[in-house]
């Protein structure tokens, strides 16, 4: 590559009229990697808005003789999406369905088009795109037709290359071509002839099974194939040309699909039975290792798998057809003639749990069950499905031999395995092991007539294998007929030809022996024994923080979901912090710049460490690294302020109702917001005159009251006025009687310092809803913040002290649960506190910890019949990683009410949604589902706007004309225990 610096390029394309254009330091080091174990710090990124920003690029490129790569979502296992010169990606703006013909059956998208978008359109219609890969929340069409991706439906519909219409492609001088159904001879007469004389090659080598993808697809360009030059673009990987728009083949969907689980000793029986899925209509057929389903178990809980018919490795075979019955007495048969020890027709949400499971797999077999870290380079071989079985057996024979652990699972309809290896790659030999393994392995599957990429292309990873699977004269031909699309070899290089080395360029390769940060070997998270350098490692790239949560359902990554930056993924700032702890992009320090500003729009949602396949856990990640940048030095006056707020709530209460009428002053308030870091646009949070902790005290030293504790407050009339009160609640509980015995046992109620100081009502009326369910609440005296805001803000040292006192005097209550109303605060009780004391007391503690609604289903309470009521629930983004709301779900249902949960975070996140620079990303998270479910919600009496965080409930208020509830609220309001108004 010309040596022509990142600054010296950038401004060459932005001569040439490129708007879009990054030499940032964090975005250089969001884009150095993929999916893959590779890095390449590329030198720009473009972010093209058309053709003809791509064509000034290719210009460029030309001129200055800096090679190019295509990127699309950056999902690539294979290193095929990165380089060191010019990085087009092709997801930022050039993403949109063109075009979509339903009678026709058929849409044109650009490059960057997700599946996901492009299925949404087309499930409109009653049509999908056929291939399906397991990333298709968020792969784009381009990215697919560079790998020709397949998916678990390649059965049903084949690969990607089978099901393109036409292709618009530029060529690297520039050139245009539409590549349709005309004979493509006099746009390509060279290839046509070098083709020509290579028949005997081709027919030999190439194509020999249907996921041979190894190399490039030339069978496609056989005379019985049509020379069809479309197809042979597909799995060329970006080294031929840029495709910069396709026309797909759309299908109609199935009328009718079937879910057969069969179960296996093992999955070498599993795969030696997968011929036999040739006489059934099969759309896919996937093997499932238990360990794989071990590790859904150990990160969610026994709940997150279903059942499962008996055995150690499963097939999950989708059978498709017309008529339902006809395609039940397909299902048994199936049945009856596997080889199977059981099975079991589920139905289509148990099906759709599994193929949940299956689509993150690439994640979680990526750590071992001792903890250690197993890699990409292995994960993709294909044999001919006669010969899967004995593959797969020497193949764990093989690993043993090399002392290396996998769990395979994968395209076992098709032959394909994947599979994650633990490559010792900290190591000093690490490459060498990977070596060594590598090339036995590819001997072993060109044994079998197979091929070392099924489905990913070969890339970095395995292009430089070719030679093992291919004779000379194969590896000569894909030289030439890459030399005719690209004779500099600018486009993609040290891919398939000319390859560079498997084990160059590993990401991860030695960089805990090169770098010590100072402080890692002593994080504030007691509970990450692995250290920083090796916790930031743990991304793999899968990229699921780049989903479009409406269409998960999930919550991460909410700045992603608003910005669509790279940099703001999670993924994206897992790569700033790999730079950081290697040292070579960015300087080695804590407080490194580019580190700030890729954190910086974290909201801390602690949605990753549960969604993320691989546990990825960005909110500790923040968290340590404000905690040692600050170690020692001066704040940010909002970390101060909102860190400490609830202590500064305690010292104020004696004086609360003064403080809030000071702060409707005219000017105060906006002086004091300016002061402590909060933006001007945020209101100013009203203080409790009557904390909770003063109503209980007050309740217990009067005693006698309502037998019920029936009025927590003034009553309402509807749902739609539930909560329509002020936060803080003057009446916390007006009339609300003495405890009760409790014939249903006995809870701690954490008092959190939110509540407590800000919204007395709700615990309160949760009392009201505990004691009507004859349950006797008990509140600890003397508890303290949980430390929240201080964990959120970095300021870890303060957080422990307060959660040590907290954990201390919880645990100190028993074996009772423990019960609370804020979901955060809880949430902070279950994993923070385990992560940060990594303690006996605080894992019993956390263990005891119960939301309001998992209790009372726990108990069998009765409950409120909410009939006609309608509610938008948004759940805290830290209830929906730590804590779930499948109970919140059944409860409203089994009360009668109809609720909608809304997916995503509601942009407040704590502390962030209120801190000045945040305001514009956190409306516009709001604007991805909340405020639209506001906004389209017709207000009527019957309606109620559920949000039990506090910060939900504020951003609601702040953003919107509604008012959020609490679920308590709602459950007292039903239970006619009356609401503070």
């Amino acid at each position: 590559m010309t040596a022509v610096s990142a600054e010296a390029l950038a401004l060459a394309l932005t001569d040439t009229g490129i708007d879009d254009v990054s030499v940032d330091d964090a975005d250089r080091a969001a884009y150095s990697s993929d999916a893959s174990l590779f890095r390449l710090v590329p030198r720009v990124i473009v972010f093209p808005h058309g053709e003809e920003d791509v064509a000034a690029a290719l210009s460029v490129a030309r001129r200055l003789g800096v090679p190019v790569a295509s990127r699309g979502a950056g999902t690539s296992i294979a290193g095929n999406a990165i380089g060191t010169g010019i990085v087009l990606d092709f997801s930022r703006h050039m993403n949109a369905v063109l075009e979509l013909d339903p009678v026709e059956q058929s849409a044109w998208v650009e490059a960057g088009c997700v599946h996901a978008s492009l299925q949404a359109r087309a499930r409109a219609h009653g049509l999908r795109f056929g291939p399906d890969p397991s990333t298709h929340t968020r792969c784009t069409i381009g990215g697919m037709i560079g790998n020709n991706a397949c998916g678990p439906r390649a059965l049903g519909y084949g690969r990607t290359g089978e099901n393109i219409l036409a292709l618009r492609v530029m060529l690297v001088d520039g050139t245009i071509v539409e590549l349709d159904e005309t004979d493509p001879r006099e746009l390509f007469p060279r290839l046509h002839a070098l083709i020509g004389e290579h028949l005997g090659v081709i027919r030999t080598h190439l194509g020999t099974f249907s996921r041979q993808v190894s190399g490039y697809g030339l069978e496609a360009l056989l005379p019985e194939n049509g020379f069809d030059v479309r197809r042979a673009f597909a799995g060329s990987e970006g080294t031929w040309g840029i495709v910069l728009a396709a026309k797909m083949r759309l299908v109609a969907e199935p009328a009718h699909t079937s879910a057969v689980v069969l179960g296996y000793p093992d999955m070498v029986a599993a795969a030696r039975d997968a011929p036999l899925l040739r006489d059934f209509p099969v759309a896919a057929c996937e093997g499932l290792d238990e360990r794989m389903l071990d590790r859904v178990v150990a990160a969610k809980g026994a709940g997150a798998v279903p059942a499962l018919p008996q055995g150690a490795g499963w097939l999950v075979v989708e059978l498709t057809g017309d008529d339902a019955d006809v395609l039940a007495g397909q299902a048994q048969r199936l049945i009856g003639e596997s080889d199977s020890l059981d099975a079991a027709v589920v139905d289509a949400a148990t099906a759709a749990e599994i193929w949940a499971i299956r689509a993150d797999g690439a994640g979680l077999v990526s750590r071992t069950p001792d903890g250690r870290d197993a890699h990409a380079g292995w994960e993709d071989s294909a044999v001919p499905v006669e010969h899967l079985g004995d593959y797969l057996r020497d193949l764990m024979d093989l690993l043993d031999e090399h002392g290396l652990w996998g769990i395979p699972y994968g395209h076992f309809g098709d032959g394909c395995v994947h599979m994650r290896v633990d490559f010792p790659l900290e190591a000093p030999d690490g490459r060498a092991v990977l070596r060594r393994f590598l090339v036995a392995a590819t001997e072993l599957v060109a044994g079998y007539g197979g091929s070392v990429s099924g489905e990913h292309g070969d890339g970095r990873a395995r292009s430089e294998l070719l030679p093992l699977l291919y004779p000379p004269e194969v590896i000569a031909l894909f030289r030439a007929v890459k030399e005719l699309f690209d004779p500099r070899h600018l486009l993609g290089p040290g891919v398939i030809v000319d390859p560079d080395p498997l084990d160059a360029a590993i990401r991860l390769a030695e960089v805990p022996y090169r770098t010590r940060l100072p402080g890692e070997l002593a994080m504030a998270y007691a509970g990450e024994a692995e250290g920083f350098v090796s916790a930031v490692h743990r991304c793999t790239g899968v990229g699921k923080c780049r989903a479009d949560s409406a269409a998960t359902g999930g919550v991460m990554c909410p700045s992603y979901q608003a910005t669509r930056d790279e940099r703001h993924s999670t993924r994206g700032r897992a790569r700033v912090l790999q730079e950081m702890v290697s040292g070579d992009l960015l300087e080695t320090r804590w407080d490194s710049p580019a580190v700030a500003e890729a954190l910086d729009l974290c909201l801390s949602c602690k949605a990753c460490a549960s969604e993320c396949p691989t546990g990825t856990d960005m909110a500790a990640y923040k968290a340590e690294v404000l905690h040692q940048s600050y170690r020692g030095r001066l704040r940010p006056l909002s970390h101060y302020a909102l860190g400490f707020l609830p202590q500064l709530a305690a010292a104020l209460t004696p004086v609360a109702g003064a403080v809030n009428r000071l702060a409707r002053l005219p000017g105060v308030g906006a002086v004091g917001k300016r002061l402590a870091g909060i933006d001007e646009r945020r209101s100013i949070p009203t203080f409790a005159t009557t904390t909770f902790r003063r109503w209980w005290d007050d309740r217990a030293e009067v005693g006698a009251g309502s037998e019920s504790g029936a009025e927590v407050g003034a009553g309402s009339e509807s749902g739609a006025e539930v909560g329509a009160g002020s936060e803080s609640g003057a009446e916390v509980g007006a009339g609300l009687g003495t405890a009760r015995p409790g014939h249903l046992g006995e809870v701690v109620l954490f008092a959190d310092s939110w509540s407590n100081h800000f919204a007395p009502r709700i615990l309160a009326a949760a009392v009201a809803v505990l004691e009507h369910a004859g349950v006797r609440v008990r509140v600890v005296e003397q508890t303290v913040c949980c430390g929240l805001p201080l964990i959120s803000t970095g300021q870890l040292d303060a957080a422990k002290t307060h959660l040590r006192q907290t954990i201390a005097a919880l645990d100190a209550t028993g074996q009772m649960p423990i019960v609370g109303v804020e979901p955060s605060c809880l949430a902070t009780l279950k994993d923070d506190a385990q992560k940060l004391l990594a303690d006996d007391a605080a894992e019993r503690v956390g263990a005891r910890v119960r939301t309001l609604a998992e209790h009372l289903l726990e108990i069998g309470a009765e409950l409120p019949d909410l009939a006609g009521i309608e509610a938008v629930v948004q759940p805290h983004c830290h209830q929906s990683a730590v804590l779930g709301t499948a109970a919140d779900k059944e409860l409203l249902s089994r009360a009668g009410a109809s609720a909608e949960f809304l997916g995503g975070c509601c942009g407040l996140a704590g502390n962030f949604g209120v801190e000045a620079g945040h305001y514009e990303t956190s409306v516009a998270v709001a604007e991805l589902a909340l405020l639209p479910a506001l906004r389209d919600s017709e207000p009527n009496r019957s309606r109620v706007v559920l949000a039990d965080g506090y910060s939900c409930r504020t951003q609601i208020a702040d953003l919107s004309d509604a008012r959020g509830a609490s679920l308590a609220e709602l459950l007292a309001w039903g239970h006619g225990l009356g609401l503070a108004r």
